[in-house]
């Protein structure tokens, strides 16, 4: 229900002396010489009573404010503005900076992915991922209640809750996985790196000897075991069959569950409980965490790449990364995978980014933090990519394939190829436990800010008279149950069929450019790009260039859409391995995935309006009026034009300012 405006009162506050003193209640809040409130319409002159005061006479329209009153409870910060820029880092660099960003890089012709990738990085990735860090710490609010800026809109937030949700529901799954070879790594003997185990086929080898059979007239030679040339086509890494026939013991498709994996089930309650307890006290606490998780995987990273560089075949691996195939930018293709990796790498429309930016003190500079997390964020995907065909370079001399041919598609990447490489390494098992610990770290700190953004969204719909002593601790513990029920239909023999259908439906491609699009428009068109840049200036003190507003009024909405309709026109039915198809009802359910976010904000923008009372007009000015919080009475000054529209000689004609609820 939203808030209604709160009348102006004849009895004006009396201006304190210490307001005098305090340039942030009277200037721009940051010394910018931006003149406020009449620029831009950002507020409007009301009275706030305080406790004790009784005020009476004739009122008069004023902005809308909510938050104010005895209940009212100041949002909590970052104990230093260090602890916003590793948050930040650890949630938006993740395992799709790892394993995503190399495996579209090959999928797309090699270096040539860069081009169409930094090219979006620049008018639409970095634009919105400031957009959204600015708006959560101007409105103080998670991703729902950071919409009171355009109410119509607030759909907006509902629809990134539902995507953040589905987000949190699967992505855990690759920290559950990793856990489990975490667990495994403890072993005198890597379970991965032999062929006689239980799991493993008599079509698996350990060791490919492809230079015995270069000679065609050895076709029929037996060179290992009882292995021929003939047959070293179809052989098989202990590597892969580890992966598919033991980790995930995956069944013939989607409609075959099977049963459940109770050493998966463990693992995956283990991780739902550590992301519990990063989460539950809060940022204060989050915000110490992440500087572990967040800087100990590039000390392994780099490990891993000097390694890396070592082994034979991987300068070739390399060079297939950095020179481009030209032919792939006709590709639409490409193109929807650069933007589709964009902002799923940059976190872009899940809300999280708001709910860390909500926490900032209203005068960080949050532009020049948004340029610093662009380029720690593209930089280590880049970085990654070195490391992981470095690898794949050595495991295609070893199997005598191309590159392109020696690692499957999705998270497998990071359990086959990364494998391959620890297990070459001297005292094996401490490589290994170094690296999926690392790789434990990288999800983690991703999965606990994915929980905090939702949390976060949830408690901004309580107001704070109705705080509960353990209400966070409550909200937490049901989010994880929620989602660890859900999870259950993940560890099953046909579990990855089910990932997959979340990870390609519910919180990445179309979803999360239908939202950046809207994002655009509602803050652009709805709101004002100009009004915006002014609040911003406000904050940070300065105006910051004008491409921010260019493109969130004209480039990055044109390109969100364009690349959501060749998403659309270029749609292929899901498949697992190129192999397996989906079934039609499978695709069903991927696309109510896909809807129920989506759907969110035409929904919700039609309700209101129906609801509204008045012409069209009168409905839309109404409900996109911006409902205001307390903090925005401390920090922006009053509107002085409107002030001399007052009659003289009355009680009206008094200095109308903003008491700090300080």
């Amino acid at each position: 229900m939203e808030k209604q405006a709160l009348p102006a009162s004849s009895c004006s506050l009396v201006l304190l002396e210490e307001t005098k003193k305090n340039p942030l209640l009277l200037s721009n809040g940051g010394g910018g010489g931006y003149s406020p409130g009449a620029a831009n319409g950002s507020l409007v002159p009301l009275a706030v009573a305080g406790s004790g005061s009784a005020c009476a006479g004739p009122d008069k329209k004023a902005g809308v404010v909510t938050g104010a009153g005895p209940g009212y409870q100041e949002r909590e910060t970052w104990t230093r503005q260090m602890d916003f820029i590793m948050s930040c880092v650890g949630f938006a660099v993740g395992l799709g900076n790892v394993w995503r960003f190399p495996y579209l890089c090959y999928k797309n012709g090699g270096g040539v992915f860069l081009i169409p990738y930094l090219l979006i990085v620049f008018v639409g990735g970095i634009p919105i991922f400031f957009l959204e860090i600015a708006l959560g710490q101007f409105m103080k609010a998670g991703s729902i209640n950071v919409w009171n800026i355009a109410p119509l809109f607030k759909g907006l937030g509902y629809a990134s809750m539902v995507i953040v949700f589905f987000c949190n529901t699967y992505y855990i799954m690759v920290l559950a996985w990793g856990f489990y070879y975490l667990i495994k790594s403890f072993n005198a003997t890597l379970p991965w790196s032999t062929c006689d185990n239980e799991w493993n086929t008599p079509s698996c080898m350990e060791f490919f000897h492809h230079q015995d059979c270069n000679n065609g007239s050895l076709a029929n030679t037996t060179i290992s075991g009882n292995m021929t040339c003939a047959d070293l086509a179809n052989a098989r890494s202990p590597i892969i069959e580890f992966w598919e026939n033991k980790v995930l013991n995956i069944s013939s498709g989607l409609e075959e569950t099977g049963e459940f994996n109770w050493e998966l089930i463990l693992c995956l309650m283990a991780v739902w409980v550590m992301v519990y307890f990063c989460v539950w006290k809060g940022v204060k606490s989050t915000g110490k965490i992440v500087y572990f998780t967040a800087t100990f995987p590039y000390v392994v990273l780099i490990i891993l790449l000097v390694r890396g560089v070592t082994l034979p075949g991987a300068y070739d691996g390399i060079m297939y990364y950095i020179k481009p195939d030209w032919s792939k930018l006709g590709e639409a293709q490409v193109w929807i995978d650069a933007g589709t990796q964009i902002f799923f790498s940059y976190a872009i429309g899940l809300g999280a980014l708001t709910a860390l930016g909500s926490y900032n003190r209203f005068n960080n500079d949050c532009y020049k933090d948004a340029f610093v997390l662009a380029l720690i964020n593209s930089g280590t995907s880049f970085f990654a990519g070195f490391v992981v065909f470095s690898i794949l370079g050595f495991m295609a001399a070893e199997q005598g394939v191309d590159i392109s041919q020696v690692a499957e598609s999705g998270p497998g990447l990071a359990f086959i190829a990364y494998p391959m490489a620890v297990s070459l390494m001297p005292v094996a098992p401490l490589w290994a436990a170094l690296f999926f610990f690392m790789l434990l770290l990288l999800g983690l700190d991703s999965q606990f800010v994915g929980v905090e953004g939702f949390v976060t969204g949830i408690l901004d719909l309580f107001p704070g008279n109705n705080h509960h002593r353990y209400k966070r601790e409550i909200a937490v513990a049901i989010c994880c149950l929620l989602c660890f029920i859900i999870d259950l239909s993940m560890v099953t023999q046909g579990g990855m069929y089910v990932f997959q259908l979340f990870d390609y439906y519910s919180a990445s491609g179309m979803t999360l450019l239908w939202q950046a699009f809207w994002e655009c428009i509602v803050v652009a068109w709805v709101y004002g790009a100009d009004r915006f840049m002014d609040d911003i200036a406000r904050m940070i003190g300065y105006r910051p260039f004008p491409w921010m507003k260019w493109c969130w009024s004209f480039i990055t909405p044109c390109v969100c859409m364009g690349i959501f309709l060749f998403h659309l026109v270029n749609y292929k039915p899901l498949t697992y391995n190129n192999v397996y198809v989906y079934p039609w009802w499978g695709e069903v359910i991927g696309w109510c995935l896909a809807l129920s976010s989506m759907l969110c904000i035409p929904v919700s923008l039609l309700y209101k309006l129906f609801r509204a009372k008045g012409t069209f007009k009168e409905r839309w000015a109404h409900l996109t009026n911006p409902v205001w919080g307390v903090h925005h009475l401390e920090y922006m000054a009053p509107d002085i034009k409107s002030l001399t529209s007052l009659s003289p000689g009355t009680d009206d004609n008094k200095v109308i300012i903003f008491e700090s609820v300080m």
